[in-house]
């Protein structure tokens, strides 16, 4: 019992659209069916109904004509008009009383089959409905209507019959252009339904791309501005980008803590092990290096984690690459670097402002350093992402040297200030947002950081 409530209880799975467009099939064959029946039967009784009234009104008019003659019954006048006149059509009329008989022209010599039929239980004298075959065996559609005998004789029975054949043929002609109209509606309305599957599901194709939005730092929440059906879904994510914005705010503020709880004392220490009375060997300093590089990884693990599985902002390039160009070119003065920046407009990355400062300044600070003069900085959208480039007119690397310096704390020249961090950091950085940096020959001479970010 258990396992059946699991399997009735368990969500259904597959496409919604399918579902409701297999559901309005269904549902819109059988009510074309139903309908197609219903109004089947109807028009069989409307025929029908044609027909018994011709007849009726058949047997009226030789009643009201039926006179007693002196061999027995005789009828005033001709009753003989088209169709009864033709031989062998089915539409004929008899009336009997006792032996004597009088026949519509299209009988010729033959009677027509009268069944007993039984009176009326009102008492009313009303032509009865009956059915029967001629003498080649086809169907006739009969009314009978029996008069009650007078002065001790015979009942005067009347009849008028109609060939089966002209209730098939126009139902028949009916029915298939009934089946053909309710064929047109039945993909009408199919045509119908799919639309409006289509447009009903439509708000969900757009919160996908809204969380789409979301996901890739575009926008920030989803929009509330959505049908009453979704709000309260949309309320729930929004809610939710909240809670995960505050798990993240708290997360880095941890993270921060914990770098400056611990980069204080290490700092201390490498000043304290500075002394050559305290580390003659330099083996002290080797293991603070050691712990520092250490806490420096897991520290951007940690940030790494914190950033998992949220939206990032996007930032406009022009900004802090401005801020970076006059800051540097300050700090670089005395050797007179001049910063060219070249951006197009309105270019955003999605990242989060800080990790953008530290990859660009890492980036430019080294190019600034390594320059004979000029740094120039650009940025192109490319594939979906952004590619930041950063050339410098100095030395430059060959390949085995470009792998060698993205390798936390390698340095190909000691002479130059720096602690052979910044690129790995950045590389890293990148690769926590999906992209990546490479280093290549630089148009100018000298080197060139492309990196590349989400846009």
């Amino acid at each position: 019992m258990a396992h059946e409530s699991r399997l009735v209880g368990a969500p259904r799975t597959g496409s919604l659209a399918r579902r409701l467009l297999a559901a309005a099939f269904v549902l819109v064959t059988v009510a074309l069916v139903v309908a197609g029946i219903a109004i089947g039967f109807i028009l069989h009784r409307f025929v029908r109904g044609q027909i018994d009234g011709r007849l009726d009104a058949q047997i009226v008019a030789i009643r009201s004509g039926l006179e007693q003659g002196p061999d027995g019954p005789r009828l005033a006048r001709d009753f003989d008009a088209p169709p009864f006149d033709r031989a062998g059509s089915g539409w004929a009329w008899q009336v009997r009383r006792g032996g004597t008989r009088l026949r519509s022209a299209s009988l010729g010599s033959d009677v027509l089959p009268v069944p007993a039929g039984p009176r009326p239980d009102d008492g009313s004298e009303r032509p009865q409905p009956a059915d029967a075959t001629d003498a080649n065996g086809r169907g006739l559609i009969l009314r009978v209507l029996t008069l009650p005998a007078e002065d001790g004789g015979a009942p005067t029975v009347i009849a008028a019959s109609a060939p089966a054949a002209a209730l098939r043929g126009p139902l028949r002609e009916a029915l298939t252009t009934l089946a053909l109209a309710l064929a047109v509606l039945g993909l009408c309305l199919i045509g119908g339904v799919l639309a409006q599957v289509r447009l009903g599901l439509a708000p969900l194709q757009r919160l996908r791309a809204d969380l789409a939005e979301v996901r890739a730092g575009r926008r920030e929440r989803v929009p509330v501005a959505q049908p009453t059906e979704i709000r309260p879904l949309v309320a729930e994510l929004n809610a939710l980008l909240d809670q995960n914005a505050a798990n993240l705010d708290r997360a880095r503020t941890h993270v921060a803590n914990l770098a400056h709880g611990l980069k204080t004392p290490l700092a201390t220490l490498t000043l304290a092990l500075a002394d050559p009375a305290r580390d003659a060997d330099g083996t002290l300093s080797d293991l603070v290096g050691s712990m520092d590089r250490q806490v420096r990884h897991h520290l951007r693990r940690a940030r790494a984690a914190a950033l998992e599985g949220t939206a990032r902002g996007r930032i406009d390039l022009a900004s802090p690459v401005g801020d970076l160009a006059a800051t540097l070119g300050r700090l670089h003065a005395a050797k007179g670097v001049r910063i060219q920046a070249n951006l197009a407009e309105g270019l955003a990355v999605g990242c989060e402002a800080q990790d953008l400062d530290e990859m660009l300044g890492n980036l430019m600070d080294n190019a600034c350093q390594w320059c004979r003069g000029e740094v120039r900085v650009s940025a192109a959208p490319a594939e979906g992402a952004v590619a930041i480039r950063v050339e410098d007119d100095g030395p430059g690397l060959d390949p085995a040297e470009a792998a060698s310096v993205l390798r936390r704390g390698q340095r190909l020249d000691e002479s130059v200030p720096g602690n052979g961090f910044g690129l790995s950091i950045t590389l890293e950085l990148a690769e926590l947002y999906g992209g990546g940096l490479t280093l290549d020959r630089s148009g100018l001479g000298g080197l060139r950081a492309t990196l590349v970010l989400p846009g």
